[in-house]
């Protein structure tokens, strides 16, 4: 197996990514409670620091950013991007299927 050593610089744009999409994400949708809140939070944690980098990266191949972005930009975008959209997603599930519950 291989090891990847992560650069710190790198690290710490997928952290800021992470933690800014679901900044950004309070402003779309509220959590109705502290363990909505908790389970959103850590579910665009994750998911902004797995699947960040390769979504930043995907985006900047689509847009034709590759030469314009730097790798932590690419990484950043990509992170807040993940982040946001899993803690939305995660948040109109809930709503949908409580509503479909009833």
């Amino acid at each position: 197996m291989t090891y990847i050593a992560g650069d710190g610089q790198i690290m710490a744009a997928r952290i800021a990514g992470s933690v800014a999409g679901v900044a950004l994400s309070l402003i779309y949708m509220l959590p109705k409670g502290r363990q909505e809140a908790a389970t959103r939070l850590a579910t665009g944690l994750v998911a902004g620091l797995v699947f960040g980098p390769a979504t930043g990266l995907f985006g900047a191949e689509k847009l034709d950013l590759l030469a314009t972005l730097s790798a932590p930009e690419i990484v950043l975008s990509g992170s807040a991007a993940v982040s946001l959209t899993a803690w939305w997603a995660l948040g109109a599930l809930k709503r949908v299927a409580e509503r479909w519950g009833r």
